[in-house]
């Protein structure tokens, strides 16, 4: 097998797969769902599947890529025929790669949004009242051409990072990104506490109501553990294919799961805080951010400085999820269709972008168009986090739990003989249960 390029250390792959998951995952979505399934109930939820399910299974697909050394099918493929198995077993890269493609469209969307509410920022545009902020997101929505437009940049901007290549695109990018997002959040958090009113936030996402837990709020909040760790869509098998054998895949793992945990709990106590202080409602959905935010940048000292700085940062974080989901598809093109990078990276692009276009119709010219009372964003965004996602996380724990032979895993993953067994029987039983018990619950099977 000839010699694949990694990234330049442990703490820059741990640093790019942050990048992944830290994105709109968790300062977008992360407040929005929360905000529309309960607060307390969702966030305990999600917290409990991302260290039974989110943690093993991210190890199990780092384990993956660094093993098989490819793009996400050749990776399940060659870890499959080392153990003597079948390799077929490829289709979970493919299922991967192909759901980051969907994903991206949409996302590409919502990032959108950011870079409309940069400019808006940078120009001076204020957003004075509850009134005006609520207005100015339903209007952008309104406009398909101004969507389509920012929409269109986020991509060119995404293709353009993929086609520089893994160290001096992927990898550069989120050293200056990732920690210059961090220091900002906190900023913007101890800002709530100031403004604000942190005290209702903290109740709302952590006065845990047991009676709050439903069908609904459970699937959303396995379906954001995997979202928000960015599983099942073949980034995290592509990028431990670049990881150096010899640097521990469980410790890269749990930093990777504590950081998303982190961003999502400050994002939320920093977004709720000031929704609550300002009288808007946790339950806005998607544009939350876009409600709450500049409407709390229009009564601070330096807002218009600030709230465009926020902004950015917050462009840069979706940028390098974007980044990640546009890589997998692009590694097959360059390792299988022996295309060059920028080709590669333009051709998988293309596919998203076009797809992105049909969602920013969704919320205007064809907002009429609903498909099980959701339209196409909605619709996306549920089959990618709900089933595409979850589905794929159980065929992966099912491939490394019982389908890769022992010695194969064990050698990779590196753990203590106990360490190994408990993540083994996590893959084998638990996670494949938990999995399948929310499923048969939200198909009704369950009482």
């Amino acid at each position: 097998m000839t010699e694949r390029i990694t990234w330049t250390s442990r703490w820059a792959f741990i640093l790019v797969t942050i990048g992944s998951s830290v994105g709109l995952g968790n300062i977008w979505r992360f407040p929005y769902i929360a905000g529309t399934q309960g607060g307390s109930a969702f966030v305990v939820i999600y917290l409990f599947f991302v260290l039974l399910v989110g943690i093993p299974l991210l190890m199990a697909e780092i384990m993956i890529g660094r093993r098989g050394r490819g793009n996400p099918a050749d990776a399940a493929r060659n870890t499959a025929t080392e153990s003597g198995r079948s390799p077929w077993w490829s289709l979970i890269g493919w299922t991967g790669m192909i759901g980051a493609l969907v994903i991206l469209g949409y996302y590409s969307v919502v990032a959108g949004w950011i870079v409309d509410y940069f400019w808006k920022m940078l120009i001076g545009m204020r957003f004075d009242s509850q009134e005006v902020a609520v207005a100015g997101f339903a209007a952008l929505q309104a406009n398909p051409i101004e969507l389509i437009l920012c929409h269109s940049i986020f991509m060119a901007l995404t293709v353009a990072v993929i086609a520089r290549g893994v160290v001096s695109g992927i990898e550069r990018a989120n050293r200056i990104m990732m920690p210059a997002l961090f220091l900002l959040l906190l900023l913007l958090t101890l800002w709530g506490g100031i403004v604000g009113d942190m005290k209702q936030a903290a109740h709302f996402m952590f006065d845990f109501k047991p009676g709050d837990i439903n069908r609904e709020v459970v699937l959303s909040a396995l379906g954001h553990s995997f979202f928000s760790l960015s599983l099942g869509m073949g980034v995290i098998i592509v990028y431990g294919s670049y990881f150096k054998r010899g640097s521990s895949i469980a410790f890269a793992s749990v930093w990777v799961a504590l950081a998303g945990i982190m961003v999502g709990l400050l994002a939320g106590l920093a977004i709720f805080s000031l929704t609550f202080g300002y009288g808007l409602e946790p339950d806005s959905g998607a544009g939350l951010i876009l409600q709450t935010l500049p409407l709390t940048f229009a009564h601070m000292p330096g807002g218009r400085i600030f709230g465009s700085l926020f902004f950015l940062l917050v462009i840069f974080a979706a940028w390098t999820s974007a980044v990640s989901l546009l890589e997998p598809f692009t590694a097959w093109l360059v390792e299988r269709a022996g295309l060059t990078r920028a080709k590669a990276a333009l051709s998988a692009g293309l596919f998203s972008w076009l797809l992105g276009i049909g969602v920013c119709f969704s919320f205007n010219i064809w907002s009429e168009y609903r498909w099980f009372e959701k339209n196409l964003f909605e619709l996306l965004d549920f089959w990618s986090t709900s089933i595409a996602m979850p589905l794929n996380g159980l065929a992966v724990a099912f491939f490394v739990g019982w389908v890769v032979r022992r010695h194969v895993a064990r050698d990779e993953i590196a753990l203590s003989d106990r360490m190994f067994k408990v993540w083994q029987v996590v893959l084998r039983y638990l996670a494949p249960l938990a999995i399948l018990l929310i499923f048969a619950h939200s198909l009704g099977l369950l009482a």
